[in-house]
């Protein structure tokens, strides 16, 4: 039976002794993975020798035996061996070239997280708490059931102060198989609407950051006014992060209910290839392509679609789904003026919405690549 590996993430209400334990979790850490950067930069700097995970691991061991540095053995060993694994990964992306040179964790940083393995069953859910290494068991909100053996379980401070707890699951892959309505459907996003369909239909875009951006406006000017270290000053970032908190909070909730109801509804779901990264370049709409999330909804259309049984087809971005009459294939380049919301064809004389003429010309262009593949 084939095996997938799926992330379960849920709000966990530490009392004040486990809230205590696990800041000086995220510490130790911290400590650890900065301790071993700087060895590992010396290292080469002064001998142009790398030092493996295996030799950083060695000396951890070492290094609990100094009375100095006893109290790393007060909180979970495998934390401390996985924050050396994402040391030892952040180098190895280093040398494929795919991210830059490890840099020291700062403990200003008011978003931080651990991750333990589970080993010996020492992370599981018991009624409404879970058990986590050296924490105890945690009042949790499990807002969602699963059958599965846990792998491993990212312990999370964000920056409003709240704590999660993420926990990767290895499930029989034939538990989350669903089924589909079998539709075919095209999808043109947009700024001012989130998108539209081959069908007709338009989903509003909700515009989340606009709508909240005099209170988080408010609320940054009043922190620009508080002294620096002070409690007030940290009252009014929490009050800050608390505003962002909402505003991602919202969009997720967004892209997940739009994005469900389409595979459930349809077999094949038929996009444009973005290049959402050079789109951004444009300042003038950089704002509004952040908010509305393409990146995240096409992801979550990808890897929803699998479970369903759907498929998701790509057009190429030069494709121009917009200037083609969908009755008769006529390009008509006049329409390139996004100005234009609505045209009639100058050879059919049919009259188009910009939109769901670009959604019907996407679907039938992505069923015609599949057929000839």
């Amino acid at each position: 039976m084939d095996k997938y590996t799926m992330g379960f993430k849920f709000r966990i209400y530490p009392n004040h002794a486990q809230q205590e334990l696990i800041n000086r979790t995220l510490g130790c850490c911290r400590f650890v993975f900065n301790h071993f950067l700087a060895i590992r930069r010396d290292e080469w700097t002064a001998n142009h020798k790398s030092v493996t995970y295996n030799q950083t691991s060695a000396m951890l061991t070492e290094l609990k035996m100094y009375e100095e540095y006893s109290w790393l053995k007060e909180v979970d060993s495998m934390a401390l061996q996985e924050s050396l694994k994402n040391l030892d990964t952040a180098y190895q992306n280093f040398f494929k070239h795919q991210s830059r040179y490890p840099r020291f964790k700062s403990k200003h940083n008011h978003s931080q997280s651990y991750r333990t393995r589970n080993q010996g069953n020492g992370v599981r859910i018991i009624g409404n708490r879970i058990k986590l290494p050296k924490i105890g068991a945690v009042k949790i909100k499990q807002s969602r059931k699963f059958e599965g053996r846990i792998l491993n379980a990212t312990v999370s401070r964000n920056a409003s102060g709240k704590y999660f707890v993420s926990l990767c699951v290895e499930l029989d892959k034939e538990t989350l198989l669903k089924t589909n309505d079998g539709g075919e459907i095209g999808i043109d996003v947009g700024v001012k609407e989130f998108y539209s369909d081959s069908n007709g239909n338009t989903v509003a875009n909700p515009r989340i950051l606009r709508r909240l951006t005099r209170k988080l406006v408010r609320e940054q000017r009043r922190l620009s006014r508080k002294m620096p270290r002070s409690m007030n000053r940290d009252k009014a970032r929490i009050r800050v992060a608390r505003v962002h908190e909402r505003i991602s909070n919202i969009r997720r909730d967004f892209l997940h209910k739009t994005s469900t109801a389409l595979v459930r509804q349809n077999k094949t779901i038929a996009i444009e290839h973005l290049k959402i990264k050079n789109m951004m370049r444009n300042h003038k709409l950089a704002r509004a392509i952040s908010d509305v999330s393409w990146s995240e909804f096409f992801r979550q259309l990808e890897y929803k679609a699998e479970w369903h049984g759907s498929e998701v087809l790509k057009v190429d971005t030069f494709y121009p789904s917009s200037q083609t009459c969908s009755e008769c294939g006529y390009q008509n380049t006049e329409t390139k003026n996004l100005g234009i919301r609505k045209w009639t064809c100058p050879k059919c004389g049919s009259h188009h919405d910009r939109d769901t003429n670009a959604a019907i010309n996407i679907l039938r262009k992505a069923i015609e690549q599949k057929q000839v593949s």
